[in-house]
C-alpha cells in the first residue's frame, strides 16, 4: 500500500457543474436542462416574478404578495410560478393556506457560469 496522499482541489459549485461555452461545448443532457431554465425566463412575467421573489426581504415571498404588481389573474401567476418551479429556478413550500417561493441560488449560478465569457484583450466584439 502506498503512503502517498492525494490533494483534493476544491472548485466552487458554479464551475464544477458546467464550463462556460467558450471553453467547451455543452453535453446533450446539460443543454436540455439549461434550455428549460432559459425557456422559463424567456417570458417577461416570469422574469419579473423571479426578480420580485429574489428582491423580497428575507429572500422569500408569499404568493399573496406576488399578484399585485401584474396585470394578470392569480391563476396566471400560479401558472408562471409552476413553470419557474419545474425549471428548477425557484423552490416553494406550503404554509397553511399560502405558498412561499424563494430563488434557488445554485440555478442562477449555473446560468451565470454558462454565460461567463472573459473579455479578451484586443477583441473588439
Amino acid at each position: 500500500m502506498s503512503n502517498l496522499e492525494l490533494e483534493v482541489l476544491r472548485q466552487d459549485d458554479a464551475s464544477a457543474c458546467c464550463s462556460p461555452m467558450v471553453r467547451e461545448p455543452l453535453g446533450e443532457a446539460a443543454a436540455v436542462d439549461l434550455a428549460r431554465m432559459f425557456k422559463a425566463l424567456s417570458d417577461p412575467v416570469r422574469l419579473r416574478l423571479l426578480s420580485l421573489i429574489a428582491s423580497y426581504e428575507g429572500g422569500e415571498a408569499c404568493v399573496c404578495d406576488l399578484t399585485g404588481p401584474f396585470a394578470v389573474s392569480q391563476p396566471t401567476i400560479s401558472h408562471h410560478l409552476r413553470i419557474l418551479r419545474e425549471a428548477g429556478l425557484v423552490g416553494s413550500e406550503r404554509r397553511g393556506t399560502w405558498v412561499y417561493y424563494w430563488v434557488l441560488p445554485a440555478a442562477l449560478a449555473r446560468l451565470s457560469a454558462l454565460l461567463d465569457a472573459p473579455a479578451t484583450a484586443g477583441d473588439p466584439r
